[in-house]
């Protein structure tokens, strides 16, 4: 019997990295039992998800992220796509990677360099190039359709300094945090780009999951969903990209408690799973409805060590009856 039930997540692990792996300047290495105390409740974490495909991100080593599904009970056989990052790069950043349960029908892609006419006059040296480039499979359904599968993390929040500016300068920090959006929303147009051509091309569902950095209303993100594109009547939908918290079945906001990040006092969602039409409920050429979408958040609360600082996101995707061919 074809499996009717597929889950997609994404799960930001926080500095996935062997013990004593020097990482950031102002971040010790992880111990050795650190890093099996990470490992162990990573391990455990995916197991508690229970998707069918997972993004993940802040994978420094892909050795480390096998290491961990050697640790779990379900993934032990699943499917890994991921690189690790550029040792020629001029700074050491994570890559994102992607575990599946189905088959993929090709070689995974990444995207480090943005398409053409993409690019940023904020005076970021990587200006042209992704920060930490996403990860593209083609991931074969249960039903036999291929869908397209981009795993992303996008430039964070973090105050871009520069020649040695600090915050103690409100100008200096202003320009700072406005030199980080400028980054990060030029990466959502390319990753816009990206998918408005994978869907174009080929005309195949399409899921984009991963740490966007911000809520699902702000202009950054809206900007890769393509909000306002128009459209020719009856095909409103088509291109787009959609919020799977927003177009699920089951929305009952008492039940609900979607956050995935906790930061002085204030609770978001930056994590997100973002669909295609073909997902969508009013569409035409829709193959599944979103059931619900879940948020594992309660290891926030007390911020041990090993877990990690987001929240991941599960949502629940019912296919539907593979329409026959027309003779």
């Amino acid at each position: 019997m074809t499996q009717q039930e597929i889950r997609f997540a994404t799960f930001n692990v926080c500095n996935l990295a062997p013990a004593g792996a020097q990482l950031y300047d102002n971040l010790a290495p992880l111990t050795p039992e650190e890093y099996e105390a990470k490992a162990n409740w990573t391990a455990r974490q995916i197991d508690l998800l229970d998707a069918d495909v997972i993004g993940f991100q802040e994978i420094f080593s892909q050795a480390a992220l096998r290491d961990v599904l050697s640790r779990t009970r379900n993934y032990r056989d699943a499917v890994h796509a991921g690189f690790d990052p550029d040792p020629n790069a001029t700074r050491l950043t994570p890559n994102v990677a992607l575990v599946s349960r189905l088959p993929l029908a090709a070689e995974p892609i990444v995207y480090a360099d943005f398409p053409q006419g993409v690019s940023s006059d904020s005076g970021n040296p990587d200006a042209d190039r992704f920060a930490r480039a996403p990860l593209h499979a083609q991931v074969l359904l249960p039903n036999g359709v291929v869908a397209d599968v981009v795993v992303v993390h996008l430039k964070s929040r973090r105050p871009d300094y520069r020649n040695g500016d600090g915050n103690a300068d409100p100008l200096q920090y202003a320009l700072a945090n406005l030199r980080s959006l400028v980054w990060r929303g030029t990466e959502a147009v390319a990753l816009r780009v990206l998918l408005a051509n994978l869907m174009r091309t080929n005309d195949r569902p399409c899921v984009a999951m991963g740490d966007f950095n911000d809520t699902a209303d702000a202009v950054t993100t809206t900007i890769v969903m393509g909000a306002g594109c128009a459209s020719e009547p009856g095909e409103e939908l088509k291109g787009r990209m959609f919020d799977c918290a927003q177009i699920q079945l089951r929305q009952d906001l008492l039940r609900h408690v979607s956050y995935t990040t906790m930061h002085e006092g204030r609770y978001n969602t930056i994590d997100h799973i973002l669909v295609s039409e073909h997902f969508h409920p009013q569409s035409a050429r829709a193959i599944a409805d979103v059931l619900d979408v879940a948020y594992l958040n309660d290891h926030l609360a007390d911020m041990r060590a090993e877990v990690s600082d987001h929240g991941q996101v599960r949502a629940r995707l019912r296919l539907r009856p593979v329409k026959p061919a027309l003779p």
